[in-house]
């Protein structure tokens, strides 16, 4: 008697729930434009944390790092600028 009131009383709940729940399809918004130099299908990577996207994972999860050529060396500095006695 013990299992059969439980079993009806977890059948009220399963249907009282089910009377609930919401069956209207929600539409989903499009997916955002791709910004310059991303590539369709993978999600960005900054793995330093440093802001700058590092790489990306491409759908089967592996990393693929941005290979780009070595920075220039920076510029010169400057001459000293003349000074004391004989300066300007």
């Amino acid at each position: 008697m013990r299992v059969i009131s439980i079993a009806l009383l977890l059948a009220a709940a399963g249907g009282g729930l089910t009377a609930c729940a919401n069956h209207d399809e929600v539409a989903v918004a499009p997916a955002p434009p791709v910004g310059p130099g991303a590539i369709l299908g993978t999600t960005a990577a900054d793995r330093d944390g440093d802001g700058i996207v590092d790489g990306y994972y491409t759908r089967d999860g592996m990393y693929v790092a941005f290979q780009a050529p070595p920075c220039p060396p920076p510029p010169a500095p400057p001459p000293p600028a003349p000074s004391g006695e004989r300066g300007i």
